[in-house]
C-alpha cells in the first residue's frame, strides 16, 4: 500500500525578535514570564482633591486609606488593584 505524504507544514514566522520583545508584548505576559521578571504593583503620590496633600499609596492596597489632614476616604480595596476615589490624581512614583 502506498499512502502518499503530507504536504510539508509551513512554519509560521516569529512577529517579533525573541531576545527584544516589544514593550506591549512585554506587558501582557504574566510577571513571572517575562524576560525580566518584574511586578505589576506600584506605589503612587494620590492628591487628596479636598486639601491637595499628597498622600503615598501602594497600588493594591488591602485597605481603605484616609487622608491624614481631611479625614476623606483616597482608595478602596477591590480584588487586585485598588480603586482611587472619583476626583483623585495620582502619580506612579519613580524608583529611586
Amino acid at each position: 500500500f502506498f499512502f502518499p505524504l503530507d504536504p510539508p507544514l509551513e512554519t509560521m514566522p516569529i512577529e517579533h525578535d525573541l531576545r527584544h520583545p516589544p514593550a506591549h508584548y512585554e506587558q501582557k505576559l504574566h510577571k513571572l514570564k517575562r524576560l525580566v521578571q518584574k511586578p505589576n504593583s506600584f506605589f503612587m503620590d494620590v492628591k487628596c482633591p479636598g486639601c491637595f496633600q499628597i498622600t503615598t499609596v501602594f497600588s493594591h492596597a488591602h485597605t481603605v486609606v484616609y487622608c491624614a489632614s481631611c479625614n476623606s476616604i483616597l482608595c478602596q480595596p477591590t480584588g487586585g488593584r485598588a480603586s482611587l476615589t472619583h476626583g483623585c490624581k495620582f502619580r506612579k512614583k519613580g524608583q529611586f
